[in-house]
């Protein structure tokens, strides 16, 4: 951390808020102070924020967090814009400008918002602002209900290919158990899932106007470390300690293995499978063990409703998953198409069927050893995450190996 040039940090809203809701300048005063005198330093940073419906609680009268969408949208549109207002004039403070970046889980999932947001943070890093992300409550009904900003921090740090990522929480570190109760430790350090053996996570921060927990860092630093990304885990009041590499916190190591594409990354973490296609025992081999795509030969059963570009779960018949892609049909053509070859579809219903249900560029495996095998750079959109060539199992269409 002390080491890093580019540093992400997430801040959740029980840090920036006071009990009732309102913006605490205090707080967000003393978090401005300590990432300005490290961006004096020479280090690149951006801000993850959480707070804007936490802000906008108090000025529409509300003494708790709503719970239905249309109110946590409406907090949100009044509680972001006084959030960046409070950053701006505190960072100016120190003559840094603050820029607002607003982002949801679709910005990260499709190719052209991808891009677009990671040359403009670059572009913002570069002209030397500070980026205060945070996502776009009123229109991200997914992401609100997913409730924390943990997960999109640790897909932003891909995106920029941070050195380093800062989760600060309501609590100092990650303990073994609840650390209101004696005899509770300490976890000062975590280099994989060995480490979190038996550790009891609670659910929603204890203040209760976040929505994150540790089960959402704990998500998050797994995202980041799988991408090469260290992650420390602590409080605010920490944040200072921790850019200068003391010993506080938790930190979550880096994994060894190279980078997964961003391509990887996103399908198995930012999205989520909006229905359901059940393979054979065939089609799965050939998926799991060959990343080849996946052809309507091998489908057996459709579950959900799903238009063609949104991500559905690939499973076996026993219902495991075993891959998430990008589908290429209506869930309702499907059924159609299902145990017949592209060749028959082409010949009986046109050259526009002879193409995959999923595309094996457009797929990631869902066994966690088997993606982190599987390296690559940001910039391998255009390859994906296949190997090279056919597999010599399966015949090659377009596209790719059959299945």
């Amino acid at each position: 951390m002390r080491a890093a040039r580019r540093v992400v940090v997430k801040v959740g809203s029980s840090s920036l808020t006071t009990p009732d809701g309102h913006i605490d300048t205090d707080r967000i005063a003393e978090l401005t102070d300590v990432l300005a005198r490290r961006r004096a330093d020479g280090t690149e940073l951006v801000l993850v924020s959480s707070g804007a419906v936490a802000a906008g609680m108090g000025p529409l009268g509300q003494a708790a967090r709503p719970r239905d969408l249309a109110t946590q949208q409406a907090s949100a549109s009044v509680g972001q814009g006084l959030l960046v207002a409070h950053y701006t004039g505190a960072f100016a403070r120190h003559g840094l400008t603050a820029a607002q970046v607003l982002l949801t889980v679709e910005d990260m999932m499709r190719r052209v918002q991808y891009r677009n947001a990671q040359r403009t943070l670059r572009r913002l890093l570069d002209m030397g602002a500070v980026p205060i992300v945070n996502e776009n409550d009123t229109v991200a009904t997914h992401e609100i209900r997913f409730g924390d900003n943990d997960r999109l921090a640790a897909l932003v740090a891909h995106l920029l290919r941070a050195e380093a990522l800062l989760l600060l929480s309501d609590v100092d570190a990650l303990y073994d158990g609840n650390p209101a109760k004696p005899g509770t430790r300490r976890i000062p350090r975590v280099s994989g899932a060995a480490d979190l053996a038996g550790v009891d996570v609670g659910g929603t921060g204890g203040r209760g106007v976040g929505t994150g927990g540790m089960v959402t860092k704990l998500e998050s630093a797994r995202i980041a470390t799988e991408a090469g990304v260290p992650t420390v885990l602590t409080s605010a009041a920490n944040a200072g300690a921790a850019l200068a590499g003391e010993s506080v916190g938790t930190l979550f190591t880096a994994a060894a293995t190279r980078r997964p594409t961003a391509r990887q990354l996103w399908l198995a973490h930012a999205t989520s499978g909006r229905g359901t296609v059940v393979l054979d025992p065939g089609a799965v081999r050939a998926v799991a063990a060959e990343h080849a795509s996946l052809l309507p030969a091998g489908v057996v059963k459709v579950e959900g409703e799903f238009s063609a570009g949104d991500p559905v779960d690939l499973c076996d018949e026993d219902g495991r998953r075993v891959a998430r892609g990008l589908v290429n049909y209506d869930a309702a053509e499907i059924p159609m198409l299902m145990g017949r070859s592209t060749r028959w579809l082409a010949r009986e219903m046109g050259p526009e069927y002879e193409r995959e249900i999923v595309h094996r560029d457009d797929m990631v495996l869902l066994n966690r050893d088997r993606r982190a095998a599987e390296g690559g750079g940001e910039d391998d959109w255009a390859r994906g995450s296949a190997p090279d060539g056919p597999s010599p199992k399966a015949p090659a269409q377009a596209g790719g190996p059959s299945v």
